[in-house]
């Protein structure tokens, strides 16, 4: 198993780890402590526990190096990834709203709703820290390991740990306020679903772009044109091509040259281009250089 790979294993274990104690301990105080947000935070921790378990599957397939079947390596395993725990929090999203919705249009008819017990507030004040502390350490080391999938992974927590904020606030209303404010519960889940929607949103979208070979932000791309121009004998790089491949990133491009120069020296001038690149953004990068002579 490669470096990046058993790291990324590690911070995800730890993560499915901490989701499995708290969907089971948060399913508990909801159903004690007659809680439906804390019910439905439970749903958002196994949704966490079961994309934890996306995480570790694609990340090992991602990992394998490039084959006959796939000339620029499985980097994209990764990406879907990432647009499968979008989904799962799309559809965590929509369960929480529509059973809060649901308990809200019965206590307009007069239905009368029971108000949570203090188990539910104190399952929701423990998760807020622990999925906060989950957050940090996966983000950090997501970024430092650049895996997309570690880093929707890591939104994840921190998607729990806003739905937990939320519930807490629904179920202490609804606790301190009295039994005329039980619908604060019901209300507090739904205001959790609507977050998850968005950050659910943004997950879809990120993977999507690259999914459809999207190209690289506009700044990466002249950081990209600006290095090409540092190198002696060329100028003028044109038709740019970017695209990014899980945790790295495919470059194709033109550079102008003096048609004079010998070849050898010609191609000494790429390969110094492909090693610049590569110094800047990660000895994975693919690197494709199309040479030019200068137009007269």
């Amino acid at each position: 198993m490669q470096i990046r790979e058993k790291q990324i294993y590690e911070v995800t274990l730890a993560g499915s780890v901490g989701n499995l104690l708290l969907l089971v301990f948060k399913f508990v105080a909801g159903v004690l402590g007659h809680s439906s947000a804390m019910i439905a935070d439970a749903v958002h921790s196994l949704s966490d526990f079961l994309t934890d378990l996306v995480v570790l599957a694609f990340v090992h397939i991602s990992s394998k190096p490039q084959d006959e079947s796939h000339d620029y390596g499985h980097g994209k395993f990764e990406t879907i990834a990432s647009f499968l725990i979008g989904l799962a929090l799309l559809g965590a999203a929509a369960g929480i709203i529509g059973s809060g919705c649901v308990k809200l249009v019965g206590w307009w008819r007069g239905a009368v709703l029971t108000t949570p017990g203090m188990l539910a507030l104190w399952a929701a004040l423990l998760s807020i820290l622990v999925k906060e502390a989950l957050y940090r350490y996966t983000v950090r080391r997501g970024r430092a390991l650049q895996s997309q999938a570690m880093v929707a992974n890591a939104w994840h927590h921190r998607s729990d740990a806003l739905s937990s904020i939320g519930a807490a606030l629904g179920i202490g209303g609804a606790i301190l306020l009295g039994p005329r404010w039980a619908m604060l519960d019901p209300l507090a889940s739904v205001v959790v679903g609507l977050m998850l929607v968005k950050v659910a949103a943004e997950l879809l979208r990120n993977s999507m772009g690259e999914l459809t070979e999207e190209s690289l932000p506009a700044d990466t791309e002249r950081v990209i044109t600006d290095l090409i121009q540092t190198v002696p004998d060329v100028c003028q790089p044109h038709n740019l091509r970017t695209r990014r491949i899980g945790d790295h990133i495919a470059i194709e491009v033109h550079v102008r040259m003096d048609g004079q120069l010998p070849l050898q020296h010609a191609h000494s001038r790429a390969t110094d281009i492909e090693y610049l690149l590569k110094q800047h953004f990660g000895p994975k990068t693919h690197v494709t250089i199309h040479m030019e002579p200068l137009k007269e």
